[in-house]
């Protein structure tokens, strides 16, 4: 006999197991979720990352008027171009969605196609004012998206889906050595992308200030519930 109930020598034990338990669950979570940073959807954010740098390598390569190089350059645009539709898809439909995958995602988007509009206006083969509005619209939808991010969250629109898509086939049709009706094409591809960037840029301004207003009315309704 020890003095001590069975209940109490058992529950010492489990109390001990399952401390230990939670303590190794804590640590299972804690590596389950540094795992899972390395996810596909997170693999080809870093991949766009990584083409960057090779990018402006390829388009810079030579004096950056070399059609071989810039075919390559094309190339690694396309697949940071391509990957972009696929990682968000991946980690929306899988439950991939990652804190690093919101911030590197935006980040890899704006690096890559910042990389080649400021290296075709180097080039002088695209006015720097083009280069100014979208770099300018892009960076003010993102700084907009954090100033109104308490109030709520502004949707990508169908309207900015398709900018990005211009976007995105104005810019390579710049980076590949088009000649003749190809080079006219281009050009008029690119004017839609502009007016899309400017139209879309500013119908955001109208969601966050459309977003705000309507979370302060809120708040005012709620508050003036409560003092009743």
């Amino acid at each position: 006999m020890t003095g001590v109930p069975a209940s109490a020598t058992g529950g010492s034990s489990s109390t001990r197991g399952a401390a230990s338990g939670g303590r190794g669950g804590k640590l299972t979570a804690a590596a389950v979720n540094q795992a899972s940073v390395w996810n596909v959807a997170n693999l080809l954010t870093m991949l766009r990352l990584v083409l960057v740098p090779g990018f402006v390598a390829l388009m810079l390569a030579d004096g950056g008027y070399d059609p071989a190089w810039r075919s390559l350059a094309w190339a690694a645009f396309a697949i940071a171009m391509i990957t972009d539709l696929f990682d968000g898809h991946l980690a929306r439909t899988y439950n991939l969605v990652t804190d690093f995958g919101k911030i590197a995602d935006p980040i890899a988007d704006k690096a890559i196609m910042g990389a080649a509009l400021i290296c075709l206006s180097s080039l002088a083969d695209l006015p720097w004012w083009v280069t100014g509005v979208i770099l300018g619209r892009e960076l003010g939808v993102t700084l907009l998206r954090f100033l109104v991010i308490r109030h709520g969250v502004i949707p990508a629109s169908r309207g900015g889906k398709l900018k990005t898509l211009t976007q995105g086939v104005a810019v390579g049709m710049y980076i590949l050595a088009l000649t003749g009706w190809l080079a006219t094409l281009r050009f008029w591809v690119m004017a839609v992308a502009l007016v899309l960037t400017i139209v879309t840029g500013l119908d955001y301004v109208r969601q966050a200030v459309v977003l705000r207003r309507r979370s302060i009315a809120e708040h005012r309704a709620v508050a003036e519930e409560t003092e009743r």
